[in-house]
Order: C-alpha cells, then structure tokens, then sequence
C-alpha cells in the first residue's frame, strides 16, 4: 500500500469519528426532551328517529301423522300468506323464507310396573316453515298481522322496528358524539393550565337501541271502531356513538 493512499483511509476515518463524534450530543439532547403527555376522553352521542320499517317473523306450524302430510299442510298454508303479503303491497325482495324444518314428534311411554320400559316411538310430525318480511308502510303493520293469523300463521310474529337509511342519523350521533369529547377534554386540559395539541388517536364504536313494540290494548278496547287489526306501537329508535379521542398535551 502506497503512503498517499494509507494517508487518504487515515483522514476518512479521522472525518467519520469526528462526524460520529458531533452526532452524539445532538442524540443526546433529543433524548432528554420528554414525551408530550397524552389525555384520552371518550364522547357518548345519541340521536332519535321515528321508524319507517318494520321485520317481522312469521311462522306456520302443521302437524299430521306423516312427514308427508305435514308439509303438504304447510306448504299449502304458507302458499296462502306469500300470496296474501304479495296482495298488501310487500316487493318480493321484502319476503324471505328464514327458517324451515321437519321434526318428529316422540311419545315415550312411562315406565311399566314390571319394570320393563318400552321403546319410544314416533307418533307424527311437524313441518314448521318461518317467512321474515319488511313492512315498509307501517300504516297496514297491525293489519298484515292479524291477516296472516286468519290465513294460518300460528308462531313468531316477532316485530323489529328500524330504519332504512341508517347513516344519516348515525351521523348525527358521530358528531353529538365528537363534540362532547371535545369539551370534555377542553374543560379538562383548561383547568389543568395546559393546552390541546394534535390528535393521535381516534376511534368509535356504534350500536342502536330500537324499542320494544307495545301494544296498545286499552286504546283499542275504547275505540268504538270495529278495526281487528294487532294494536301496535313503533316509538322511536335511538342510535348511540361512541368515540374514544386521544391529544397531545401543550405546555
């Protein structure tokens, strides 16, 4: 190795080492700055609307001593309440078959004197077939429900009241939601003698609390109208929002 090159490798090395050298304190310094403090607060929104929609469950039960005649039974029934929900106005994307089953029923005899027990056997069959629809028009809601009782329907009938479009007054709660969490830490940080800096972190989480339908039983024992229909009663859904919201905290 000649003398110019060793020199040169010298005076590099000699610049890295003095560069590192420098670098250190800079480090050094930065490592001593603290963190900036963190204050996380969560916001709980909620906004109300009537419903526009209601899905409801219903539900035909046949029994015969057959497989075969207790579907021909059901089918037969639910023929006539798919036919009669068409007639009401209910689109076909509104009607869905949810749930169908064929079970045996057993008879198991009870125990013998002798001490001799009797193998169970089956005694018949039941066919149970669930169609959930959307009513759309709440208006003709208690109708449809006392028609399909007359044309077979004998289990279910549970009613869920919700809304159609959903976002809109999701969005207002979002926002219910954010703006409380945004005094709260306000407030917080104020009576600290400290500031508000970025965000670092946001989250949400959303779920509705529908009512629960009631019916309305003494109104229509008062009412002098002959209406048959199911009293019902759609209240208001709530929607709810919560929003968990993370500063920096200034100084």
């Amino acid at each position: 190795m000649t003398p110019a090159i060793n020199l040169r490798r010298r005076m590099m090395f000699a610049g890295a080492l003095a560069a590192t050298l420098f670098a250190v304190p800079a480090l050094a310094d930065e490592a001593r700055q603290p963190a900036p403090g963190v204050i996380s607060v969560v916001g709980e929104g909620s906004a109300s609307i009537a419903p526009d929609m209601a899905v409801v469950s219903l539900s035909v039960l046949r029994e015969a001593e057959t497989a075969r005649e207790a579907l021909d039974a059901n089918n037969d029934a639910m023929a006539k309440v798919l036919a009669a929900m068409k007639q009401e106005g209910i689109a076909e994307r509104d009607l869905q078959t949810g749930a169908f089953s064929i079970q045996p029923r057993w008879f198991y005899p009870p125990n013998r004197n002798d001490g001799k027990a009797e193998e169970p056997r089956i005694t018949g069959y039941a066919v149970n077939n669930t169609l959930t629809l959307r009513i759309r028009d709440l208006s003709r809601l208690g109708a449809i429900l006392d028609s399909s009782v007359t044309l077979g329907v004998n289990q279910g009938g549970d009613v869920m009241f919700t809304n159609d479009d959903q976002d809109t007054v999701r969005e207002a709660a979002r926002l219910d939601a954010i703006a409380k969490a945004k005094a709260k830490a306000v407030a917080m940080t104020e009576a600290l003698g400290v500031g508000l800096g970025r965000i670092t972190q946001i989250s949400e989480n959303s779920y509705s609390a529908p009512p629960m339908p009631m019916a309305r039983a003494e109104m229509a024992m008062m009412s002098p109208k002959s209406d048959s229909s199911v009293p019902v009663a759609s209240g208001e859904n709530e929607y709810r929002v919560s929003v968990s919201i993370s500063w920096e905290i200034t100084q």
